[in-house]
């Protein structure tokens, strides 16, 4: 955990430094306040023409009986393919590194990789006449955690989804997904699991966001419930000619599954928009 954290900590330090030293010039600060709204705007949908590398900072605080603690930093780059002149592919990855401490009792600490969530979205370039911007696509689990403490030891697949709407400075919109397992260890459980994530989010001008939204996973093979719910203030800058997004707020844990008292989310998103 401790090693995590601080690797974290001194990104976040860094990304700061660079941004007080940036330059400040009228001209360069007006057309940076009008991309950092448009790519604002572009970031609260998860099917955007847009090419992210998010490093997601998640803590959790007072996890069972032993008051244990974990550190998730999700790495999830997001990358679009034009595949004809009206579609588009979104491939996004989430591969967690996990740092941890007696989460399941007694058990010690672990470190490494957990699960990668892989997921594919078939999305229209073009919203529908009514306004709604969507996607579907397959997902797939797929066991790389290096500690079976860590992970399921299974592979799985199943569809997802996600739907928006963008009206003015608000998105309105939801993530869905469900996985079973089809290949893995014997010995642990079968996954089938369902995530839903439903979001609203609202841009304020100079590249500012504040979003909230809940994650909330279902598994119905052990018929348990885990969720977080999530506010969430972000902010586009420059780091050079680097554009990035900062964000952070609290995490509010809750679920008959979820034994963890308190958190917080950080993140920083290293942004690449096209031209």
């Amino acid at each position: 955990m401790k090693k995590l954290s601080f690797l974290f900590i001194l990104l976040i330090h860094c990304v700061s430094f660079a941004q007080n030293n940036s330059d400040n010039s009228a001209d360069n600060q007006d057309q940076e306040i009008s991309q950092a709204d448009k790519l604002a705007k572009q970031l609260q949908n998860p099917v955007a023409s847009l090419i992210s590398v998010p490093f997601q900072g998640n803590f959790d605080f007072g996890i069972g009986s032993e008051n244990g603690s974990r550190m998730t930093l999700n790495i999830q780059p997001v990358i679009p393919i034009s595949i004809s002149g009206n579609w588009n592919l979104i491939g996004r990855v989430i591969l967690p590194v996990i740092s941890q401490n007696n989460v399941y009792g007694n058990s010690g600490s672990q470190f490494g990789l957990s699960d990668a969530v892989v997921s594919g979205f078939f999305s229209p370039k073009e919203p529908t006449s009514g306004g709604l911007i969507w996607g579907a696509g397959p997902v797939f689990l797929v066991p790389t955690a290096t500690d079976n403490l860590l992970g399921t030891e299974k592979f799985g697949m199943g569809p997802t989804a996600v739907v928006l709407k963008q009206a003015g400075k608000f998105t309105i919109g939801a993530l869905v997904n469900h996985i079973w397992s089809v290949a893995g260890s014997n010995n642990r459980a079968d996954v089938n699991n369902t995530f839903l994530q439903p979001f609203i989010a609202k841009n304020i001008k100079g590249g500012y966001s504040i979003t909230l939204n809940t994650e909330l996973t279902q598994n119905w093979e052990a018929d348990a419930t885990s969720g977080s719910l999530h506010l969430i203030g972000a902010k586009v800058f420059s780091i050079g000619k680097q554009l990035t997004q900062f964000a952070i707020g609290p995490r509010i844990p809750y679920g008959n599954a979820n034994t963890a008292d308190w958190g917080f989310r950080a993140m920083i998103v290293l942004l690449f928009p096209k031209g």
